[in-house]
């Protein structure tokens, strides 16, 4: 019910199903079945490689090392990983990326949050009640650090993908985060262990704090020329070399309830949610495609020349799907 309302489900739906229709009309097995996950049997997070252009559309990794460790080629090319809000399942995370993924004409990684029992309360904190609370909360560890110490089976529920970072915290066996969740974990070591790190992330809602956790503690190497893209809820910004960009709606008050004092680099006329069948929904493809096309706003102390290289990376990419896509 969530993904539906805060992700163009629906609309993922209906795009496999008309990219499928040829394969299945002739009896065959459909490329995708990401149609077929809920939150009840992808709860524990995951990455999902989305790609709008090529069959079959979503390869799934359960492990961060598999994939840091795959022999695939769309592993190491992906360039864009996206981060979800507080509710998505693998359904509605696969909905986000493939906005993106649609509108850019490029490969997308989107991390499912994992949602573990030790999780609970924080999430409804997180969800309804402030996203800059959760943060704090989560980030400080009580709860999670006390259930591992209490009940570490318990606590190790839900946590398969952290659990399978590189050098993974745990405690009594029960992983514990290190950077404030999962997802956050996940992207910090992804962004760490890579031949070459991601040039660009998208979060939407508690996503965006999620990518922010991540790369606080990252080498400047590997953010170096970086862009981040925000929806719904803009976070402080890092100097170590990276370019955000940050869309807050005029409509959406659970944003502008958890800006904390952070100011959007642009307010759009939205609400929180990206579901285009929801107005006035942000929408997700056409200001990520913005965002990578547009000359990144200079920094104090930064030079812009430093960036050219991820203009010249992202922008075409971005010029064509406009192209194709009208945005």
């Amino acid at each position: 019910m969530l993904d539906a309302v805060f992700y163009d489900t629906p609309g993922l739906r209906a795009a496999l199903a008309a990219r499928e229709e040829p394969t299945t009309a002739h009896g065959g097995k459909r490329p995708s079945r990401i149609v077929d996950f809920s939150a009840l049997s992808d709860p524990a997070g995951s990455l999902l490689l989305i790609d709008a252009t090529t069959e079959p559309y979503v390869h799934r990794y359960q492990s961060v090392e598999a994939f840091l460790h795959s022999p695939y080629e769309e592993t190491r090319r992906v360039q864009i990983a996206t981060v979800t809000g507080v509710g998505s399942s693998a359904l509605g995370s696969a909905a986000f990326a493939w906005d993106i993924s649609a509108a850019l004409g490029q490969p997308v990684l989107a991390i499912v949050p994992g949602y573990g029992v030790a999780d609970v309360v924080l999430q409804g904190l997180g969800g309804w009640f402030g996203f800059g609370m959760h943060d704090f909360l989560q980030s400080k560890s009580w709860i999670q650090q006390g259930l591992a110490n209490v009940a570490p089976r318990t606590a190790a529920i839900g946590r398969e993908l952290a659990a399978s970072v590189p050098d993974a915290k745990a405690v009594h066996g029960a992983p514990v985060f290190r950077h404030g969740s999962g997802s956050s974990d996940v992207l910090h070591a992804l962004m760490l262990h890579r031949r070459t790190p991601f040039q660009l992330l998208v979060g939407h809602s508690k996503g965006a704090l999620q990518i922010g956790n991540a790369i606080l503690s990252l080498p400047t190497e590997r953010t170096s020329g970086l862009r981040v893209v925000t929806l719904g809820c803009p976070i402080a910004e890092s100097d170590a070399g990276v370019d955000y960009f940050q869309y807050l709606g005029l409509f959406d008050a659970l944003g502008q309830l958890n800006a904390w004092g952070h100011s959007p680099t642009e307010w759009v006329p939205t609400w929180h949610s990206t579901n285009p069948k929801l107005p006035p929904a942000m929408d997700a493809g056409k200001l990520t495609a913005k965002s990578a096309a547009e000359r990144p706003p200079k920094r104090r102390g930064a030079e812009l020349l430093e960036h050219q290289p991820v203009i010249r990376t992202l922008q075409a990419p971005a010029r064509a799907a406009r192209k194709r896509t009208n945005v």
